[in-house]
């Protein structure tokens, strides 16, 4: 596209299309807010067809008023006379465009036309003028509300962390836990469930779950059958059989009690029985009688050295077992360390230095490395263009582009360029001569460049237009606006700033467009920073 513009350069300072349609404006000055009257004037025989469009805006102005095409009966003709009401709330030069008249489906451009919006003058002799206040601090804090939820965040996300921390250690500390000898265990877990208050609070079916989980742990790893996955009469046949096996001495009251504790938490837990408070109590004392006096019949035994070194072995693995789980705890705990401290210190940046500082500078930013790199200050064309770019420019060849009749008015002409016009950050530089010398309209160049954009897709376009020096005193032109880009795949758009200046030496044309994404402020940096580098040669005939 951009090559297309460059083309188009070629010709739009002296070739133009023969003229059908008379431009005029009732002032080229006027006040913020009042009205420009631009009138368009066309004489057509009766048959023809004319279509004046129906505009928005044209170029920076707006359109406040569309007025009904006058028509005026001359002889065998018709003189039309179509009026637009234009008006504009910034100060500044501007440029009204071209604007496209079909004429029997044949497209014909008026003339554009440069017009100034001044301020508003103030009267300081009647309109009485007052110190300037002092600040005042304003009381509403809500603007920014999101830096207090962001804190109350971050406190109780430490909070939580370190509840979640203490339990986790807690109950780690009692998991882990290593009973020298099953009664112990069993005696430990059992204060453990009466310090809960578990059926005091309530929870009945629990308590006598976990009673009756310590009850068969114990039998189980003491008297090894298994406890675990036996019905309450399969348990109590096997404790039997074991208690004549190992020969253990075990009372009938024994059995009984032990059974009929099973046989109520069996009820409880399925059939949604509700014992009496004196009753779980009593349960529970006979289930610690039970298990201490199955403790004490289980005969000891002398250990031989096989058993010892078993044991021995056994205690080792353990005690592996433990040295690894704390290992993996600590790691744990460091990378959770290390989690929360990323954490809390994105947080207290998003809250004192803005979201998009941080994901500027932990993403990255592809202008943002564009400005912090090393830039380079180069000569590129003829006449030269000395400029400082965060890239070295390439060159590119837009001759073999050019028609054979526009080729025979260049002598010369080079191109240089860095990215794309779909990139978040593109320049070119462009510098030509002719054969013959010229006098270039730059204005009327602009406009050119400017409308083979819009021929490209560009929409809503806003055009502003100054004059430009450079440090060594080259006078120039200079346009600015913007325009929204369409991508034709994904049907998305986007806003994209633009700056042009153009130089015309004795014989020659030099060039520089700059285009980004608007509102990107390390590309307006760089903008700034391009556009105050720029100086010329003068131009050598």
């Amino acid at each position: 596209m951009l090559k297309k513009i460059f083309i188009y350069l070629l010709f739009s300072t002296s070739i133009f299309a023969q003229q059908k349609v008379v431009t005029s404006i009732d002032t080229t000055k006027n006040k913020i807010g009042a009205e420009f009257k631009l009138t368009l004037k066309t004489s057509v025989d009766t048959l023809s067809k004319v279509v004046f469009p129906k505009l928005r805006t044209i170029g920076a102005l707006e359109v406040i008023q569309s007025y009904p095409v006058d028509t005026i009966k001359k002889d065998d003709r018709y003189e039309l006379i179509k009026k637009y009401g234009l008006t504009q709330f910034d100060s500044g030069k501007y440029t009204i465009p071209s604007i496209k008249i079909l004429i029997n489906n044949k497209e014909f451009l008026s003339d554009s036309i440069k017009v100034e919006v001044a301020n508003v003058q103030v009267d300081t002799l009647k309109q009485k003028m007052y110190d300037i206040k002092d600040i005042v601090k304003t009381q509403d804090t809500m603007g920014d509300w999101w830096k207090y939820l962001l804190g109350l965040i971050l406190i109780l996300g430490i909070g939580g962390f370190v509840y979640w921390y203490t339990k986790i250690r807690q109950k780690k500390k009692i998991e882990e836990e290593v009973y020298k000898t099953p009664i112990e265990k069993a005696t430990s877990l059992l204060n453990i469930l009466e310090k809960k208050e578990l059926w005091q609070h309530g929870e009945v079916k629990e308590y006598y779950s976990e009673l009756t989980d310590i009850t068969r742990n114990y039998i189980e790893e003491a008297i090894e059958i298994p406890a675990m996955e036996s019905t309450t009469s399969e348990l109590i046949e096997a404790l039997k059989a074991a208690s004549q096996k190992k020969k253990m001495k075990l009372s009938q009251e024994t059995i009984e009690n032990l059974f009929t504790v099973l046989k109520q938490a069996d009820l409880v837990k399925f059939a949604k029985s509700k014992p009496l408070e004196f009753e779980i109590t009593e349960d529970r004392n006979k289930i610690q009688k039970a298990i201490l006096t199955l403790d004490e019949a289980i005969p000891v035994e002398v250990p031989v050295e096989e058993d010892i070194l078993l044991n021995e072995a056994q205690r080792q693995k353990q005690i592996q077992i433990m040295l690894r789980k704390k290992r993996n705890q600590r790691i744990a705990l460091a990378v959770g360390s290390v989690v929360f401290l990323l954490f809390a210190t994105a947080a207290f940046f998003i809250a004192t230095k803005g979201f998009d500082y941080v994901k500027d500078n932990v993403l990255g930013h592809p202008t943002k490395e564009l400005l912090e790199g090393e830039w380079v200050k180069s000569e590129y064309g003829n006449p030269a263009i000395i400029i400082e770019t965060p890239k070295v420019l390439k060159r590119v060849d837009l001759t073999k582009t050019l028609p054979k009749d526009g080729m025979a008015l260049i002598k010369e002409m080079q191109s240089f360029g860095y990215g794309s016009l779909l990139d978040k950050f593109y320049i070119m530089v462009s510098t030509m001569k002719y054969k013959k010398e010229q006098t270039l309209d730059l204005s009327k160049a602009i406009e050119s460049s400017l409308k083979v954009l819009e021929t490209q897709g560009a929409q809503n376009m806003i055009v502003k237009e100054e004059d430009f020096q450079t440090n060594n005193g080259i006078p120039g032109k200079k346009g600015y606006g913007t325009f929204t880009r369409v991508d034709g795949d994904s049907q998305s758009s986007s806003k994209i700033y633009y700056e042009i200046l153009l130089f015309g030496q004795a014989g020659g044309l030099q060039q520089i467009m700059i285009f980004h994404e608007e509102g990107d402020r390390y590309a307006t940096e760089l903008t700034d920073r391009v556009i105050n580098s720029v100086e010329l040669k003068i131009a050598n005939n």
